[in-house]
């Protein structure tokens, strides 16, 4: 238990609006609020960093997903690190860090329990705290189980995943790496594909910017794709479809250059290769691995502990930045996982 903490001004970004395209400035609100008195069970957060993810977009959305969308007024969902300034439960102490689902806001507030929030402890001594919200936090669980569990990989064999270089696709072509297997990234621009072979370790990256994806799979998997990680879904989904083995299997994680259409989703016109070779394609959603979090979390930390594991975060910083930097994501401006600092450690 602490003493009440001083009332706070909360700076939030409210859903104003439901985007047609790219979001756009009109669709947020920027609100100035107090923070509030406790009640028992409740602990007050103060918000370090904010992950700023693909998803995002489609939270925005109106209709059936596996998570309710964000309702108009609404602060904007979005996962975080915190420093728990006061607390008057059991749970959680003045000074522990803690990585949950905080809005874009400088501060939370609620039950430390909330299971909306997950709220858990980490400890920022193991890892800087931005690799919690990379490989060690949403990013690196979406990894880890889409590759392993989804895609099912075996020593030998080769893996492609798209967006090689975002938060997703980096971690998931070192897994595969240290599964035994043969990894081909695809990612936009030179600066890209030299780092997550010369700093990541994959075996090879198709620069989509500057060469045919079709014609950089033929020449860097030869003996076809046994399974590919899908990011990005649209064209490059379409291209992997004509390269696959028998029995390969497709783990349709996202499909980033899709989100902001304001035509339907164009949907994988190649679609008979799966019958042809047998092969499977299966979506995943990461919170279906919950209880299991803290075994991926263990190897990987200590992969990174050996050396054998690398993250690359982009931290923009300042709250007032969030819209621009969330297009960032969109318009393939970040390099790694992109994450928005909202106050000092």
């Amino acid at each position: 238990m602490t003493t009440q903490a001083p009332t706070l001004k909360n700076r939030q970004f409210r859903l104003a609006a439901r985007p047609v395209g790219l979001p756009k400035n009109s669709d947020w609100q920027f609100d100035e609020a107090a923070t509030r008195p406790l009640q028992d069970g409740e602990i007050l957060v103060k918000i370090l960093y904010i992950s700023l993810d693909p998803a995002m977009r489609g939270w925005m959305n109106e209709g059936k997903s596996y998570i309710p969308p964000v309702g108009i007024g609404e602060v904007m969902r979005a996962g975080g690190i915190g420093k728990v300034l006061e607390s008057r439960s059991p749970r959680f102490q003045a000074g522990d860090v803690i990585s949950g689902v905080t809005g874009v806001q400088e501060y939370w507030i609620g039950q430390a329990d909330d299971r909306a929030a997950a709220f858990h402890k980490i400890d920022p001594g193991a890892a800087p705290l931005p690799a919690y919200l990379n490989a060690l936090g949403m990013p690196g669980m979406t990894a880890y189980f889409g590759l392993l569990e989804v895609g099912q990989p075996r020593p030998g064999e080769t893996v492609v995943v798209s967006g090689a270089a975002g938060a997703v696709g980096q971690s998931v072509g070192q897994i595969a790496r240290h599964k035994g297997c043969r990894v081909i990234g695809i990612a936009g621009g030179r600066e890209k594909c030299d780092f997550v072979v010369n700093e990541l370790g994959f075996d090879a990256c198709i620069d989509y910017k500057h060469e045919p994806v079709k014609q950089g799979l033929k020449t860097l998997c030869p003996k076809g794709v046994d399974v590919y990680f899908d990011n990005v879904g649209g064209d490059i989904l379409d291209d992997v479809l004509t390269r696959i083995n028998l029995k390969a299997r497709i783990v349709i994680c996202g499909a980033i250059s899709q989100y902001n259409n304001t035509a339907p989703v164009k949907g994988p016109s190649n679609y008979l290769s799966l019958l042809v070779n047998r092969a499977r394609m299966e979506g995943m959603v990461v919170f279906d691995y919950a209880d299991r979090y803290h075994l991926a979390v263990a190897e990987m930390a200590r992969w990174m502990k050996e050396g054998s594991f690398k993250t690359r975060e982009d931290v923009v910083q300042g709250l007032e930045n969030f819209p621009d930097a969330l297009l960032m994501l969109f318009e393939g401006r970040n390099f790694g996982k992109l994450v928005l600092q909202v106050a000092s450690e």
